[in-house]
């Protein structure tokens, strides 16, 4: 396809993950070939369903151009999230960027819950319970697969 604008005026490097269950990070760089004054705008929406929405909470480097956007409140769906990220100079047309997610796959997990440990003299050994991690959408709980390293000191 054919996009209008320069060449190397779209940002690179696009980036998300979510952690802490509900909030969600996306970061980009500025392109290698964009104006000094090129400002980024990312909009995104959360299923084919929903609206349209702009970033309300940017991330802005040491020129105060756009680099990332800090979002709240965020919750999984089984569609994929459709990104998109535009700019505007004064000098140029700038290309934007568009990428659709799914945004299980970008999720950090939390730590499993209320991790125990009882061990006994006899050759019972120890024993380790925890609860799941804290999660917006994971209903089944047997998705989740535990891995657990024992050193002895």
């Amino acid at each position: 396809p054919v996009f209008a604008g320069m060449n190397g005026s779209a940002i690179e490097n696009f980036s998300c993950v979510i952690y802490n269950v509900s909030l969600m990070n996306c970061t980009w760089q500025a392109g290698r070939d964009a104006p000094g004054d090129t400002q980024y705008f990312l909009y995104w929406q959360k299923s084919r369903y929903d609206d349209e929405m702009e970033c309300e909470l940017y991330i802005k480097d040491g020129n105060g151009r756009n680099t990332g956007c800090r979002f709240q409140n965020v919750s999984i769906k089984t569609e994929k999230a459709y990104f998109l990220v535009n700019g505007s100079s004064k000098d140029s047309l700038i290309q934007f960027y568009d990428e659709y997610i799914d945004l299980y796959e970008i999720e950090i997990l939390t730590p499993p819950l209320n991790v125990t440990v009882n061990c006994t003299r006899d050759s019972a050994g120890c024993k380790i319970t925890w609860q799941p991690p804290l999660t917006s959408h994971v209903e089944n709980l047997n998705c989740f697969q535990y891995e657990i390293s024992i050193q002895n000191k």
